[in-house]
């Protein structure tokens, strides 16, 4: 479990922030439900809406951050296949084929950050 958090924690602190996000959302609702003096709903509104939405925004983009650097990674094993395929490339003159690697790219680089 303490490996996964290390190699995914850019996910675990995204649903972390919106877990508690909508806690905060909720108590507030409940909150400001509770009360029919606009006066006494203020607070509630400035710190569990306003703080419940701004830790909303940030759990969305931790996630948003953490399938674009996947989506790198993966480029970067593409890249390094056409590369590989390219440096086999015939020289002028010899018959054009295409084939595939012989070894196959199957895994992909470790997360920032991970612990070998």
């Amino acid at each position: 479990m303490k490996r996964l958090l290390g190699l995914f924690w850019d996910r675990a602190a995204a649903v972390g922030c919106v877990l508690i996000a909508a806690v905060m959302l909720i108590v507030g609702w409940v909150n400001v439900s509770a009360s029919s003096d606009a006066g006494e709903q203020l607070p509630y509104i400035m710190s569990s809406g306003i703080g419940g939405l701004f830790l909303l925004w940030i759990g969305t983009t931790l996630w948003l951050s953490a399938d674009l650097r996947d989506e790198w990674r993966k480029l970067d094993v593409i890249d390094e296949s056409l590369r590989r395929l390219a440096a086999d490339a015939p020289a002028e003159g010899e018959e054009e084929t295409i084939s595939l690697p012989e070894t196959a790219v199957t895994t992909y680089p470790r997360p920032a950050g991970a612990r070998q």
